[in-house]
């Protein structure tokens, strides 16, 4: 119906067609919607640029989710220090909800948000299933995610294992990510050679290895800058 919820399909049907180079009123015509609809529905996932039809999906459920009433009562948010359990549970998971419509799958942003805003940084993978309600596999593949990207960090608690978030993440997150810029550069370099740089397909390799090469050596420049600034601050 021209009203109702766009589906999954209808989802996939407009990233192709964002792909395709096809404006708003040429898809929304295809689906048989207004296209207010279509515009909004890319505006709020990531733009003509950024939509892609699975992360648009999961941020629709997350969103729907935050406004069903008594979404969680039961589970107030951790460590709250005196302040207003329901306020910062409520901005929990408006920070998850951003995290999610700017490319974060759902179950990495929810455990990163309950991370961010707890004051020890710190939380097990038990009280994560009872925070979240999800499966002890969920959090361990969503910490594995998080892990993987220099985000999390974990450490024994006894007999558990307890997952942290330190004020130098990001900083620890962009190295990572200068990690793989250089792996980027390095294999797109040897397609380059293998390819023949006088070839199109190698000179496209070549140019996409001096990109990440160029953007590699911005990024460790920056993450020094901020080093040093931290430095004097502390």
């Amino acid at each position: 119906m021209p009203g109702g919820r766009l589906t999954h399909e209808e989802r996939r049907r407009i990233a192709a067609g964002l792909a395709a180079g096809l404006g708003y009123a040429e898809i929304a015509r295809e689906l048989g919607r207004p296209r207010s609809t279509i515009s909004r529905e890319v505006a709020r996932n990531g733009g003509v640029r950024g939509y892609r039809a699975n992360q648009a999906q999961q941020a629709t459920a997350w969103r729907a989710r935050r406004r069903k009433p008594g979404g969680h009562p039961e589970i107030p948010a951790a460590d709250t220090d005196g302040r207003d359990p329901r306020t910062v549970r409520e901005f929990e998971e408006r920070f998850a909800g951003m995290m999610i419509e700017t490319g974060v799958p759902a179950m990495m942003a929810r455990v990163l948000a309950c991370l961010f805003t707890s004051d020890t940084g710190s939380i097990t993978a038990a009280e994560l299933v009872v925070r979240l309600q999800v499966s002890p596999a969920s959090i361990s593949k969503a910490i594995g995610w998080l892990e993987q990207r220099g985000l999390v960090g974990r450490e024994r608690d006894g007999r558990r294992e307890r997952y942290l978030i330190d004020d130098h993440v990001w900083y620890q997150s962009w190295l990572a990510s200068v990690q793989s810029m250089a792996m980027w550069a390095d294999l797109t370099q040897q397609g380059a050679d293998l390819l023949g740089s006088a070839t199109p397909a190698g000179a496209r390799m070549s140019a996409t290895s001096q990109f990440f090469q160029h953007l590699g050596r911005d990024m460790v420049q920056a993450a020094e800058h901020w080093r040093q600034t931290l430095s004097t601050r502390t």
